[in-house]
């Protein structure tokens, strides 16, 4: 990139610190059931209402689902 010094820090909370699908290893497939499994395990740890899971599905295409969480 040309740079002779750093450019700083990224901040922390910008950072996905729950992994990516190559970050977890898992077969590409699997992609659906870990996206949603894994917004139900943060909503539950960090105490959120709604969820958002989206992800491409090759030639221009996509998915979206909304997740609520209920009350304990």
């Amino acid at each position: 990139m040309g740079r002779k010094s750093k450019v700083g820090t990224p901040p922390m909370e910008k950072f996905n610190l729950w992994g990516g699908s190559l970050s977890l290893g898992h077969p590409f497939g699997a992609t659906g059931c870990r996206l949603v499994t894994t917004v139900a395990h943060r909503l539950q740890k960090e105490g959120g209402q709604y969820g958002l899971v989206a992800a491409c599905a090759a030639g221009g295409q996509g998915h979206a689902m909304v997740i609520e969480a209920y009350p304990q």
